[in-house]
């Protein structure tokens, strides 16, 4: 999922069109690498996001306002001085590069008009806002960059502005057959990444998708192919470029089980049509998806610390148990203690006095065996030696069995708490999370700190027959759900070999039919550490036959009578309610 540069230019084509001709009304800098540009049009007032942020890097026309800082950064009041009130002449992109060109004209204090520019480079944690004089030398940036930090160029107020050429890549939009043919097929090098390691912002996916339109091998050697498949690749590219040149764009995210895998200006027919969504805006497509990137990327900010604790006791109880088996296999010899010291009683008046070792018939098993001895202990006392390590041994192995069931199942438990952070969406579900950790003892409760008041709920689904599916973001919920939620018949789904949620189907006393014991099966997948198979067993069976042993760790439970199946966790068809 790149920002590429068609991206860009689809990004260029949409912004001029709204935006050429218009005034900067309002210049905000919500974030220290953010910029928010308040604009007045001939059709109403429009917002510009722009971002320079390593991680997500973007700009794209929204609705929405952000709160700012109170007092405003330097370089945001450095735009206001020059820029507020300014004219957009226009917006352009040098060739397919990820770079953005807003020309501004503005008047100075002397009513003089002046021309000024705002560079918006696209460019993964290289992203930057530079502001340009009308000589191109840089004013300011809402980043800093000097010699220290790169040896390429500094991004400092009074050097010269210039894109840096440090891939040595060709302009699809001006190159020609023979260029694209020489430079293409020379590489040793699968044909995808010879096409966007050749040309200038091609993404990973796009050399791939011209491949496939191709119906080219893109995992093949670029120098294995024949003079007819260079000849295909090239009349495909050439479509391609004058698709892009004519603005023709079909802005679209492609899903998998509801999570967006990629998203481009263009259609992506190597993937089902089915499984993309298109939009009529890349503006919207953009704000979308990012959108549930910084919702996924905010949670697991906010779900850090809570991760960190949870990791931590997880590898503490792990060591811990693999220890607790190492002695458990030693406990294995207690019983040839017990034997030995037996047999020493038994055929032990024949031993000679300082005997290192005595035969004797096992008449457990028939056999003769050696036993070892001490020469300066009497028979008794060898006896007594060995029934005295199998004592030892045998309580080991008692206190063990015990032992290792609890730190199995406080593994899984934490396993488990794991699993519902990877399930959560919102900030609100974390606080039944950290609730649950602080009853566990794993974090330290304040005396004056009260509860968080509880606002997350199960998510809900319904079947393609029309029955209600609820599943529990965390092991407090499963237990709601299970235990005070669910009557007797309605029906209970959950992993058979994951930690996982609890799903409840409503059955209203009806028989279910197939197709929604399958959707809830996929869910109970879907919803469990095993989503990344590619099959997952489900147990399921009626809420009355599911218990909860006294004193057990929240979302434990038994169950003796259940059937299962094997099932994907694909849950893209099943529809969720929005409360």
């Amino acid at each position: 999922m790149a920002f590429d540069g068609i991206t860009v230019s689809n990004i260029v084509k949409e912004c001029n069109a709204c935006l050429t001709g218009s005034r900067i009304y309002k210049i905000a800098q919500p974030e220290t690498d953010e910029l928010l540009l308040t604009l007045k049009t001939e059709t109403g007032q429009k917002r510009l996001l722009i971002s320079a942020g390593a991680s997500l890097p973007l700009i794209y026309l929204t609705e929405n306002n952000k709160p700012s800082p109170m007092t405003a950064p330097n370089f945001c009041m450095l735009l206001r001085k020059h820029i507020q009130n300014g004219r957009i002449t226009g917006i352009s992109q040098p060739g397919l590069e990820r770079v953005i060109r807003i020309d501004i004209e503005h008047l100075d204090e002397l009513g003089d008009l002046c021309k000024k520019t705002l560079i918006v480079e696209i460019m993964g944690k290289h992203s930057n806002i530079i502001f340009c004089g009308e000589d191109n030398k840089i004013i300011d940036s809402i980043k800093h960059i000097s010699g220290m930090v790169s040896s390429v160029r500094e991004v400092l107020p009074g050097r010269d502005y210039f894109i840096p050429e440090t891939q040595n890549k060709a302009d699809p939009l001006t190159s020609d057959k023979e260029n694209f043919l020489a430079r293409t097929f020379e590489k040793a090098v699968p044909l995808y990444k010879a096409l966007y390691s050749t040309f200038t912002g091609f993404s990973p996916v796009i050399a791939q998708e011209i491949c496939y339109r191709a119906s080219l091998d893109a995992d093949r050697p670029a120098q294995s192919f024949d003079e007819a498949d260079r000849e295909k690749l090239y009349t495909v590219f050439s479509s391609f470029i004058e698709d892009i040149k004519s603005g023709n764009f079909t802005p679209n995210i492609v899903y998998e089980n509801k999570s967006p895998v990629e998203f481009a200006s263009v259609a992506l027919t190597m993937y089902s049509a089915d499984s993309a969504v298109t939009y009529e805006s890349v503006s919207a497509l953009l704000e979308q998806y990012y959108a549930q990137k910084n919702a996924v990327t905010r949670i697991r900010q906010k779900s850090v610390d809570l991760r960190k604790i949870v990791q931590t006791a997880l590898e503490r109880n792990i060591k811990k148990y693999d220890l607790q088996l190492k002695q458990m296999k030693d406990t294995e010899k207690r019983d040839k203690y017990r034997v030995y010291g037996e047999l020493i009683n038994t055929y032990g008046y024949g031993i000679e006095e300082g005997a290192e070792s005595m035969e004797a018939m096992n008449y457990y098993t028939n056999e003769m065996i050696t036993i070892p001895l001490d020469p300066l202990l009497t028979p008794s006392e060898n006896a007594k030696k060995y029934f005295d390590k199998y004592g030892k041994l045998k309580r080991t192995y008692e206190a063990l069995s015990e032992l290792t069931i609890e730190v199995k199942q406080e593994i899984e438990h934490l396993e488990s708490i794991l699993t519902s952070l990877d399930i959560a969406l919102l900030e609100e579900d974390l606080v039944q999370i950290k609730e649950e950790l602080t009853q566990t003892g794993y974090i330290r409760r304040k005396g004056s700190t009260k509860k968080q008041k509880v606002t997350s709920r199960p998510f809900h689904y319904i079947s393609s027959d029309g029955y209600h599916m609820y599943v529990g973001k965390n092991n407090f919920q499963n237990d709601e759900l299970t235990f005070k939620f669910a009557t007797g018949s309605d029906w209970w789904f959950h992993s058979k070999t994951y930690p996982g949620s609890h799903v409840i189907v409503k059955t209203n006393g009806d028989d279910l039919p197939d197709s929604t014991f399958e959707e809830a099966a996929k869910l109970a997948a879907y919803y469990s550490k095993g989503r990344d198979q590619e099959k997952v067993e489900i147990d399921y069976t009626e809420k009355k036959n599911v218990k909860k042993p006294n004193g057990a760790k929240p979302g434990f439970v038994v169950y003796y009578t259940n059937y299962s199946m094997i099932i994907d966790s694909d849950i893209s068809q099943i529809m969720p309610v929005t409360e």
